[in-house]
């Protein structure tokens, strides 16, 4: 925003709109009903604001959409994927770059490469997909993000940090030959979108270091993240925000990306790292699933948008406006007592469904109670983090998850100041009669990431 004032602006003008629909309340209740209280099955075109993810769901620029207008699609060699390759280069200095069609295609070949059965993979915190792909393997996806991070209210400007001594604790604890690399997820998307230090990364990186082990970044939000150590970690207020994202990468031996997010795409994603024989071994695999290494189950045009997109997300003017936007309907919400993760995270606004329903046990699951609450009084879709996504065991048992959050995740480029004044609005509105909401049993569920297709019934 211009300097000097108060008012968000966004840094763009809009070219194109597309319309949103307005429900009833019995409306809402029936597609509810319909859709197993699960609020991935509704329908979107039944949704008025949808924060489900911010995952693809972002607006694309003019020049993103004028460059797929040269989208090669040829097989093999397509200039289209040599353009991305030198735009992910450019940013990371990785010396592989292959190409995937989103983020969890990524993790799924990595750790089908370098992950066996028994195995621990440290991270600051797991996201879903990345746990699942984990345990998919029958090894361990552990946990060890500071402390203050499993602390909804605390204050702490890198909250999404690793634990280095925890880190040191479980080398030590399972033995290097059990620990294939270590992971740091930037910004820690499931606890809280809170950002990770360069002091930390630099503290990661000498463990990993004198242990042998390579560090890989899940990097979905490496630009927020970036900004987020601009703003607040010293030394680094004078410095361009993409000298500090190549710098975050200079730490890593590789990374998991998508797309879908920092990339600014619909679609896209790409597994990068400097390990000759790993990625001799991922290339394989991908062609398996996925595609020829130079499209990796994308189309040409999409390798052309995420190759802009890398390049417009660092755009300052950009980020200042991302993070403040995010940090606006956290400034709603909290001012009337809603209880959320403090401070703002940088893609959305986490609500804290423990503080906000303490009359709801945590398997009856009061984030997932949460959440639908949202959607029937206005209409409005977000996600639970909570017991649901995190709670079942690889052993099938059910444990609590450490923190009940639901995650209002804001789409890039798309929402405009007054959709997110409707949405502290409609939050309001649930708060009033939060001591009404009853929780919710699940009565059909998959073996893998069951959020996505479980049906509950309440309480």
């Amino acid at each position: 925003m211009p300097l000097g004032f108060r008012t968000i602006i966004e840094p763009f003008r809009i070219k194109s709109v597309e319309p949103i629909r307005f429900t009833t309340p019995e409306y809402r209740e029936r597609a509810l009903h319909g859709a197993g209280y699960n609020l991935f099955g509704l329908h979107s075109s039944d949704v008025l604001i949808d924060l489900l993810t911010d995952s693809g769901t972002g607006a694309m620029s003019a020049e993103q959409w004028g460059g797929m207008m040269r989208g090669d699609e040829s097989y093999a060699g397509s200039p289209s994927f040599f353009r991305f390759e030198d735009a992910v280069r450019d940013l990371t200095s990785f010396t592989h770059v292959i190409p995937t069609h989103q983020g969890r295609a990524a993790e799924r070949i990595l750790f089908a490469e370098a992950v066996t059965e028994g195995d621990v993979v440290p991270n600051n915190t797991h996201f879903d997909t990345t746990r699942a792909n984990v345990e998919h393997e029958r090894a361990e996806a552990r946990d060890l993000v500071i402390s203050v991070g499993k602390d909804p209210s605390a204050e702490h400007p890198f909250k999404g940090s690793m634990d280095v001594d925890a880190l040191e604790a479980s080398i030590a604890e399972v033995g290097r030959d059990r620990v294939p690399l270590v992971m740091v997820t930037v910004t820690n998307n499931s606890g809280g979108g809170q950002p990770v230090s360069m002091e930390n990364l630099r503290a990661v990186r000498a463990v990993c270091d004198d242990h042998g082990i390579p560090l890989f970044l899940d990097a979905c939000r490496f630009a927020e993240n970036a900004w987020f150590i601009k703003q607040r970690e010293e030394g680094y207020a004078r410095k361009p925000a993409i000298d500090i994202a190549r710098e975050m990468f200079s730490l890593a031996d590789g990374a998991t990306f998508s797309a879908k997010k920092d990339g600014l795409s619909n679609i896209g994603g790409f597994l990068a790292m400097n390990d000759d024989d790993l990625a001799a071994r991922c290339r394989a695999n991908l062609i398996l699933t996925e595609g020829f290494p130079t499209y990796g189950g994308l189309a040409g045009y999409s390798l052309e948008a995420v190759a802009i997109g890398l390049r417009e997300v660092l755009d300052e003017d950009y980020l200042r406006y991302r993070v403040r936007s995010v940090e606006y309907l956290w400034e709603r919400v909290t001012a009337t007592g809603i209880p959320c993760v403090s401070p703002p995270g940088g893609h959305a606004v986490y609500l804290d469904a423990k503080a906000f329903l303490p009359h709801i046990e945590p398997l009856q699951y009061p984030a997932h109670a949460l959440a639908i609450e949202l959607y029937r009084a206005g209409g409005v879709r977000g996600v639970e983090i909570g017991s649901v996504m995190f709670g079942r065991r690889p052993d099938g048992t059910e444990e609590p998850a450490a923190m009940e959050l639901v995650r209002l995740a804001i789409p890039r480029r798309v929402y405009t100041q007054s959709h997110i004044d409707y949405v502290a609005e409609v939050i309001a509105r649930v708060a009033e009669r939060a001591a009404d909401v009853r929780g919710y049993r699940i009565v059909e569920q998959g073996p893998w990431l069951r959020h996505f297709t479980a049906r509950f019934e309440p309480v």
